[in-house]
């Protein structure tokens, strides 16, 4: 437990190792502590008597960002005539929405972004049971203002002028159930929800992480269109929690420090769709074919060794959350200005045949500014022959996903 003289906070986010010289942008974070003598007692309006220091062993920490970050604020602070301890003044200034903020990974994900300087104004919705977790959350000394919407009349209220909107809704996988026995319930829930996306927040970045995001992506897309608000750069599959587990258990299996280990993940999200490039781990590492074929088959079944180990009692919710919002915190900071923010996401790309594809992107305030082609170059034999393989899979979940939109629509 933390001593009374000492409050802690922590952020995280993305970036590039482009100060090292490295041809590639890797998935990094940052963390920032935030120290005060009073509990922070002056934290209203985040502002606080504070010293930055470095804590590379956080969460979402990483050094190459922390050290970007310091010498972001130095250079404010030189600005203004001051040292490095100074009165810290992040932009508390986006206004974010959780849709399905009751659920198991809803209330995780609720509290963490809740934690973010970058918020100002954390909106959590959904069918019955939200009060309450809005009552709990705002008692939090952080600077956001909760508010809870109950309900499809509530909706359009809780939507209006978001930043970000993050859609958690739907059913959870049980034991036995694959991603596709979700999509005759989530693919409704997911339009419902997106349509009332378009029409009160079309400008919105739009993070989808109902199951299974191989064919919700491309109906929200549909939806999108048919209202007339598309922006592809501006819809995201989340996939960041394939990411975090590719990172995890290469550290554990190759005793690395896990704060710069760094495994960019494409393809899909479910299954033989979701392909570790083992061959681009940073920093480079060797593996033996069998520790390959080990790794890759985990990483691809993490969510039902979950969803076993808790024995129906649930899914992958505090992992899911977590990687969540460090996908948010990412989209924050390149809504905030970052220019060095990447990370890997199910988008609407022209790497592959394939209309929509997992890959790292390079966040900005429009959204996708760029996909980084370079990860799907030199591949092994082992890593191609998984892309070819799992392309047949991913498409056919994405013209589902389509066809239902579409086929919404002509009932409509």
């Amino acid at each position: 437990m933390a001593s009374a003289s000492a409050a802690t906070f922590t952020v995280g986010t993305a970036t590039s190792l482009a100060q090292r010289g490295s041809s590639l942008p890797q998935s990094k974070s940052f963390g920032v502590r935030f120290n005060s003598k009073n509990h922070l007692k002056n934290f209203c309006g985040l502002k606080a008597t504070s010293s930055l220091r470095r804590e590379s062993e956080l969460s979402f920490s990483g050094k190459e960002t922390t050290a970007a970050l310091r010498a972001s604020f130095a250079s404010k602070a030189q600005k203004e005539g001051q040292n490095m301890q100074y009165h810290l003044q992040p932009r508390a200034s986006f206004k974010v929405a959780v849709l399905g903020a009751a659920g198991g990974i809803g209330q995780s994900l609720a509290l963490l972004i809740k934690m973010s300087p970058l918020v100002s104004d954390l909106h959590l919705y959904d069918i019955a049971n939200v009060k309450g977790v809005a009552a709990d959350l705002s008692h939090c000394n952080t600077p956001s203002h909760v508010k809870d919407f109950t309900g499809a009349s509530e909706l359009g209220n809780c939507l209006k002028d978001v930043d970000v909107v993050v859609i958690p809704a739907g059913v959870p996988r049980k034991p036995g159930m694959t991603r596709d026995d979700l999509f005759n319930i989530n693919a409704g829930i997911v339009r419902d929800l997106v349509t009332a996306v378009a029409d009160n927040c079309p400008g919105a970045f739009i993070h989808i992480i109902s199951n299974p995001v191989n064919s919700t992506v491309p109906i929200a897309a549909e939806i999108l269109k048919q209202k007339g608000v598309y922006d592809p750069s501006k819809l995201f599959g989340v996939t960041t929690l394939d990411v975090v587990r590719a990172n995890t258990f290469v550290a554990q299996k190759k005793n690395l420090k896990l704060i710069d280990v760094d495994v960019p993940v494409v393809g899909g999200h479910a299954g033989i769709t979701i392909l570790p490039l083992l061959s681009k781990t940073r920093p480079s590492v060797s593996f033996s074919d069998e520790e390959i074929e080990q790794l890759t088959v985990r990483i691809q079944n993490a969510g039902t060794e979950v969803v076993e180990a808790k024995a129906g009692a649930g899914s992958a919710t505090l992992s899911m959350a977590y990687a969540a919002a460090r996908f948010v915190e990412s989209s924050l900071r390149a809504l905030d200005g970052d220019g060095d923010v990447y990370e890997c996401s199910y988008v609407q790309s022209d790497l592959t045949d394939l209309p929509f594809f997992a890959s790292r992107v390079k966040l900005g305030r429009n959204g996708v500014e760029a996909l980084i082609p370079s990860d799907l170059q030199g591949l092994t034999e082992y890593e191609q022959k998984a892309l070819e393989a799992l392309k047949p899979e991913l498409k056919a979940s994405i013209e589902k996903g389509i066809a239902f939109a579409q086929k919404q629509a002509v009932a409509a």
